[in-house]
Parts: C-alpha cells; structure tokens; sequence
C-alpha cells in the first residue's frame, strides 16, 4: 500500500477551450503517506528535487488538502470528484465501490486516451461494475519492471522504467494521462535506514510534533518515513527527464501530490492538521503565464476529477459521472497571483467514517470538520467509541510502527501520560484548535468559553455545506456508513475476541492490551 503523486486542473461545467490538437498529456502522481513535507516547504530532514523543480517552475500550494485521511476513501474521492459522504460504501476505507460511481480515468479511456498506471490506484477493496466483472478505474497496470529498492521496507516496483513501457506504447495521434501510484512511504520501514543508508542525523530534524515524545526512537522513525519519500521523488525525478529527453514536458500537466499524512499516530486515519494537508505542486508551462508561484488557496481532492476533466476538453455533462463537488484548478493555475488567488477559497471540509476495521461490528469513528487558515474545528459523532480502534485489537486505525509502540507503552505505564492520550486517548465530542499558535493540532480549546462563538460560527458553517452535499449524517441517517460491509478483516472484533488468529499485519504483536482499557 505505497503510492506516489501527479495532478491537474479542469473546469467540469463547461467545455473546455482547448482545441482536440491542444488537449496536454497528464502525469499524476500520488504517493502513499507522504504528508507536507518537502524541500519546497522549508523541510530540511526530506530532499525531494524533483517536486521542488515542479514548484519551482509551476505552482506550489501551501493550503492543499485530502477530506479524508485514509486511502481509499481518499483516492475514492480523487477519482470522483465527490466527498466522501457523497460517495456512499467507498466513504470508507477497505470499501465496495459503487458501480454507478464512474471515474474520470475510465471517461478518459472512453474518449480515446491512452491511460496507465504504475503502482497503487485505488484500494484497498473491491470494484467492479454492475455484471460483477472487475474495473480499471485507475487505468491499464504497467507494472512488469522491478528492482532491488535501497531498503527492505521499499517495494520493487520500477516505476520509472515502467512509465518509459507506457510512453513507449502510447499511439501517437492520441493524448496519454498517467497514474504514477508510489507505494512509498507507507509501512513498513527498515529501521534507522534513513540513518545508516540514507546518510540523516538524528539532529536533521529540528523539531518534533507536539503530540509525540521528543525521542531518539521517534527521530529515526521520522527519517526512516524520510528516506522513503526520497525514493518516491527519485522516481518521479526520472520520469521527467524520460518526458524532457522525448520533448514531451511542457505540453505535460504534471500534478503531484500524496493521499494523506504519514502513517504515525495522530496523522493517518485522524482528521487533524497533519493527517489532512497534503503537498500539492503542479507543473503545465503550456498553459501557465507565471512560474515559481505559491499559492495559499484552500484546494482539497474534490477539485481533482474537474480540474483534469477540463484540461481534457471533456465537458461534466459529458463524462457520465455523478455529479461532482469540486471545481477546477485552471484558473488558479492560469493566474499571474501568488498569495490567495480565489477568494472563496478560503477554507476546507474533512471528516471520515470507517478507516479500518478493530471496533465491534466494524464501526467506524464519524467526524467531521472545517479547517481554516486560522482554526480547526471537529465534530465527534461518537466520542464514546475509542477514537484509533479498540486497544484489544491493536488500535487498528493507527499503522504499526516505533513511534506507535513507543507511545502505547508509555501510556501502559501511566494512563494520564499526555502522549498517550492525544494518540489513542477518548475524544470529547467538539475539538477546536487555534492553528495560530498551535500549528500541531494538539491542545483543544473547544471547552474554553472565550472560544464559543467562533465555534458556534465554524460548526454552522460546516453543517450548512454538509447539509447542501446531502451527507447522511445530517439528515440523521450516519449508520448507514457503519452497516456498509467491509471487504478486508470483516468481523475482525468479534473474531479476535473468540480467539480465533486474526491477520493483522498492518500493527505490531505488542501493540495489543493485554489488559482491558477502562474507559473514564
């Protein structure tokens, strides 16, 4: 489960102005657990050149997220163009996806475009159409080359090699779009490669997270995740220089980006700062008039499918797909402004249902929130349900790791350890952050009195929009997404605590309680 990252930006409303002979090619690349972290944004522990060069002479956006912190809804709403609340079972993650949800790689091989990928599309679950035969909605696998990664964590897939088999085999009187689906840096990892193979210092990294122990074990963890983003960016370094050797990169709309944060506590499968904003930078020279800008424009997943719709040419009442909520990015890319380019664009909407399975009756963990430049508010449906997955499952939600062993056994030796409880703690039902002064995300002060209005304008807000996108959970109606049947791990909860051994992989022997939790 490993990917890496490309994106454009289409109108999906209208037809675009594009003439057929102008149509770009695309290049998306998406990397598995990569969060905002990369040269261009002044991080100084991961070297990406090649998505620095991407921002460098396109766009970079500061304010890019995912509405949902885990794979496959995240990449659900990638392909469709519609949150995840919209998206009925592929909302959550190990999901079906629907059969009338159409995909904008499938309008695109309808119109006669040559799409591939390499990698990971979208996943985990299972999608196949109304006869029950499987889909390729992420495009035609190129996925024959390998090679020995640097480390053991890494998977062997050559990606670059394998978009060098898929241009190769591209026709030439018709446009190409690629899906570059880097692998890395999900887990696992080799512990301290990033030290003894990727030549870091423990001292790289000037600080840690607020919401996990300053440790050396941590630190490595950090630069271990680092290391693996670099192999991704290698392999997109590579694909460019393929598109420049062949005189093919700038009519090639190159989007970069990754699915969610990093797969540590608080991060991945959460809805905090760090588990939602994701990088963002894209590249198309063709049709740019200003290079080297930043953008600081809330832009969140749902805008892809629109934004790649209209650089194609291909109007939404067009396509076949369901109704899309995002917009296109095309006018921002084609803007002159760096700073704030669209006024509008001034916040973002994230939320999540069932992110793993480890909850009795696989239930999930409901939230929903509204991110803006200076808050973060959140809604727990269910505060009384463990928010990262029950400790007697192993806190499923939350990927196996140092930085997760390290912090449960701290909270084994005292339950108030403060680690502990922003990691896997209860939640109450509200969390207001002021990301100001607390650009982690880890002291919540929606009980503070001095903060009630402004939490009452944020929640309104929110519900107001949700309300407008038709989400169940505003009409009353949240279980729906609890009583949608997972296709990975199904029963999980109840199997395990009948003793029978349960798979699973994705979390540490040691990260299950022995001893019930109580919970306070």
């Amino acid at each position: 489960m490993k990917p890496t990252v490309l994106i454009l930006s289409a109108c999906l409303a209208v037809a675009s102005s594009f003439a057929a002979e102008q149509r770009p090619n695309i290049l998306f690349a998406i990397a598995d657990d990569w969060g905002a972290h990369a040269g261009a944004y002044g991080t100084s522990w991961v070297k990406t050149p090649a998505f620095d060069r991407i921002a460098r002479e396109g766009v970079l956006f500061t304010r890019a997220y995912t509405p949902v912190a885990k794979c496959a809804p995240s990449r659900a709403i990638v392909l469709t163009g519609r949150h995840a609340w919209q998206n009925e079972e592929a909302g959550n993650h190990m999901a079906y996806f629907p059969a009338k949800l159409k995909s904008w790689p499938e309008v695109l091989v309808e119109k006669g475009w040559h799409m591939g990928i390499t990698g990971k599309g979208w996943g985990p679950g299972i999608a196949n159409d109304a006869t029950g035969k499987p889909r390729q909605i992420t495009g035609k696998p190129f996925n024959q080359h390998k090679a020995k990664p640097p480390a053991s964590g890494m998977g062997n897939n050559d990606y670059a090699t394998n978009f060098t088999d898929f241009l190769d085999a591209a026709p030439k009187d018709s446009p190409w779009c690629f899906w570059y689906g880097c692998l890395e840096p999900h887990r696992g990892y080799e512990y301290q490669s990033g030290a003894k193979k990727g030549g870091k210092k423990l001292t790289d990294i000037a600080k840690v997270p607020d919401y996990w122990p300053d440790d050396e074990i941590v630190r490595h963890d950090m630069l271990d995740y680092a290391f693996e983003v670099e192999h991704c960016d290698s392999h997109l370094g590579r694909m460019i220089a393929e598109l420049e050797k062949r005189g093919l990169l700038d009519n090639t709309l190159i989007i970069v980006t990754a699915d969610h944060g990093m797969p540590f506590p608080r991060c991945k499968g959460y809805c905090y700062e760090d588990s939602n904003h994701v990088p963002l930078a894209i590249r198309f020279p063709a049709g740019m008039k200003k290079t080297g800008r930043v953008v600081d424009d809330f832009v969140n997943f749902t805008d892809i499918a629109p934004t790649i719709l209209d650089f194609a040419g291909i109007a939404e009442k067009q396509s076949g797909m369901m109704p899309v909520t995002g917009k296109s990015w095309r006018p921002i890319i084609e803007s002159e402004k760096s700073g704030r380019v669209v006024a509008e664009r001034d916040h973002t909407l994230i939320g999540k249902e069932r992110t793993d399975v480890g909850r009795p009756h696989d239930w999930g963990y409901p939230i929903r929130g509204i991110v803006t430049a200076e808050h973060l508010y959140l809604k727990n449906y269910e505060p009384t349900r463990w928010p990262a997955g029950n400790p007697e499952t192993g806190y499923l939600d939350t990927d196996g790791g140092p930085t997760k062993s390290l912090i449960l056994e701290m909270g084994r030796k005292n339950r108030s350890d403060k680690f502990w409880q922003l990691n896997f703690g209860m939640r109450p039902g509200e969390e207001f952050f002021d990301l100001t002064v607390d650009p982690h995300a880890a002291r919540n002060l929606a009980a503070e009195s001095v903060h009630k209005d402004t939490v009452a304008k944020l929640r309104e807000r929110m519900e107001a929009e949700l309300k407008a996108q038709n989400d169940p959970r505003m009409a009353g109606n949240g279980k729906i997404f609890d009583e949608y049947p997972a296709t990975n791990g199904a029963g999980f909860y109840e199997k395990f605590m009948r003793g029978e051994k349960m798979n699973a992989g994705w979390v540490s022997p040691t990260d299950f309680e022995k001893e019930p939790i109580k919970q306070p």
